[in-house]
């Protein structure tokens, strides 16, 4: 007869979810986010950034890394869909929130900006899950373009804004909270956007990015120097 005690014990250490190479990127990009949240918190918004920004270069390609497992069950390839959703919503929708709160964003009225951004994330996410499914049932194939602006797209988005944080100066706050409110607008708007980056402009969006963290590190260098 089997011992319960040993299958109780096999119960109890199996874990759920999939730890294989597929979801790595992801979970960087969630580490990398939360890591994001703590330097915003202690004082850091500028090393905040950077960290946002590598969570982008880590979603821009962990679609294509989980794609070389040719041999994906259903349930991977479901469980990739909504983990990478989940990871934005940390990266893209809290995140920048907790940048604005750092940077002095810290008065009530921003309070409704901060909902609205982080509804507009969550809404443009579950449109996209609930759309990329129907087309994938209806067709068998993935979306080609995007509806409404991706949520990855705050990755160089609120970067760029950092860039005019010296030259904002005391007015920035407000500037980052102006960006928040146009984006949280593109999130939900019904419009066609680009179409899915394949490898070659993946790697084009990596370019902008270091150029963009060069120039605004460049920048603080400078001001800080005068």
């Amino acid at each position: 007869m089997p011992n319960n005690d040993i299958i109780i014990c096999e119960e109890v250490v199996k874990m759920i979810g999939i730890y294989n190479y597929t979801v790595i990127l992801t979970y960087m990009s969630v580490a990398s986010a939360i890591t994001g949240m703590y330097l915003a918190f202690q004082g850091h918004p500028l090393w905040a950034v950077f960290c946002l920004m590598f969570s982008g270069l880590c979603d821009g390609f962990d679609g294509k890394v989980a794609r070389t497992k040719k041999n994906r069950t259903k349930e991977e390839k479901a469980f990739g869909v909504q983990l990478d959703s989940l990871a934005d919503m940390i990266a893209y929708g809290v995140l920048p929130v907790v940048i604005g709160i750092t940077i002095g964003l810290t008065k009530w009225y921003y309070i409704p900006i901060f909902v609205v951004f982080t509804l507009g994330a969550l809404i443009r996410l579950a449109h996209f899950n609930v759309l990329e499914e129907e087309v994938e049932i209806v067709k068998g194939q993935r979306l080609k373009s995007f509806i409404g602006l991706p949520t990855t797209s705050v990755c160089l988005i609120l970067p760029a804004v950092f860039a005019f944080q010296e030259i904002a100066g005391s007015y920035f706050p407000v500037v980052y909270a102006s960006a928040l409110l146009v984006i949280a607008s593109l999130f939900v708007i019904k419009l066609r956007f680009v179409d899915k980056p394949d490898l070659k402009k993946l790697i084009q969006w990596v370019i902008v990015g270091v150029l963009e963290a060069i120039i605004i590190i460049l920048l603080v260098k400078l001001w800080n120097s005068g």
